[in-house]
């Protein structure tokens, strides 16, 4: 798994942020368009690319888009 593949994936399921805006370092909560709609899509998007399912608690925990990337690898094995 790459962390410019999943940057990607997860920009892809906001519609009106920039790009440039998502990087590691990135404290999505903290996106405008951040929202509990858009963090069931990347739930979704997870499950679906990644085959790992992840909790609420989970994205409530991940601070950063690397943080999240993390909880996916770790899963993944």
């Amino acid at each position: 798994m790459d962390i410019k593949e999943f940057i990607q994936n997860f920009a892809d399921q906001f519609d009106d942020t920039e790009l440039s805006e998502f990087t590691p370092e990135t404290v999505f909560h903290e996106l405008d368009e951040y929202s509990s709609l858009i963090a069931l899509s990347i739930i979704g998007m997870v499950d679906d690319e990644y085959d790992v399912t992840l909790s609420g608690n989970e994205m409530k925990s991940a601070v950063t888009i690397a943080d999240l990337f993390h909880i996916v690898e770790k899963k993944l094995g």
